[in-house]
């Protein structure tokens, strides 16, 4: 099954670093985000799993829930864990998945179905596909998924950027335009017509073109 937005998100259990999980129970009503790894011990995603543990508190206080993934098995994410609070100064406080037998990769497409069945022997170059973040909705279906170079370290920022519009665009009319950050003006979606956003909003708007209507952020 090729994956893409609106699919419904794999369903799997898995031994994790805080014991064995059914990820749809995991999840519960809430958002996830799962992020995955190639290799345990690999310099780019030490970084990036110290720096996701230092702004957990920001994705917690947006009800989304966090796991990582890499291709190794369970007492090699514990002993990594210790290396990455070295690095950064932040121990994963965070689930990280142990998918050692390949089967979660490939479930989520991000290696082919003939890799094999083991990570014995891998590299992280052998793994190198296995850089995608997956955010997922609450109703259990991916909303977002990006992925990146083995070289190229993931903005977490932009991570929760994009939450931030995804929850504001769940609940309003609206969407947000390029470079967009929370609290600053945001676009009426063409579906909504004047005479509704009359209603919606009195106050009136801006528009750029007959298709492009500014409005303030209705959160705000």
């Amino acid at each position: 099954m090729t994956l893409k937005i609106n699919s419904v998100c794999p369903d799997f259990k898995a031994k994790t670093t805080e014991g064995e999980i059914s990820f749809h129970e995991w999840l519960g009503d809430s958002w996830g985000v799962l992020f995955s790894h190639p290799k345990d011990f690999t310099p780019v995603c030490t970084t990036e799993l110290g720096s996701l543990a230092g702004m957990k508190a920001d994705f917690d206080m947006r009800n989304v829930k966090v796991i990582g993934l890499s291709v190794d098995g369970v007492d090699d994410h514990n002993k990594w864990l210790d290396d990455i609070k070295d690095v950064t100064g932040t121990k994963p406080n965070y689930p990280i998945i142990a998918d050692e037998d390949l089967k979660v990769a490939k479930l989520f497409n991000m290696l082919e179905g003939d890799a094999g069945s083991t990570s014995m022997g891998r590299t992280a170059v052998d793994n190198e596909t296995v850089r995608t973040v997956f955010i997922i909705r609450p109703d259990k279906r991916i909303g977002l998924f990006l992925t990146y170079p083995m070289a190229t370290g993931r903005n977490f920022h932009e991570i929760l950027r994009a939450i931030d519009s995804m929850q504001l665009t769940a609940k309003h009319k609206v969407a947000t335009p390029a470079n967009w950050k929370k609290g600053e003006d945001v676009v009426i979606v063409p579906a909504v017509k004047d005479e509704e956003a009359k209603k919606i909003y009195p106050n009136g708007w801006k528009t750029i073109k007959p298709y492009l209507r500014k409005v303030p952020d209705p959160t705000k």
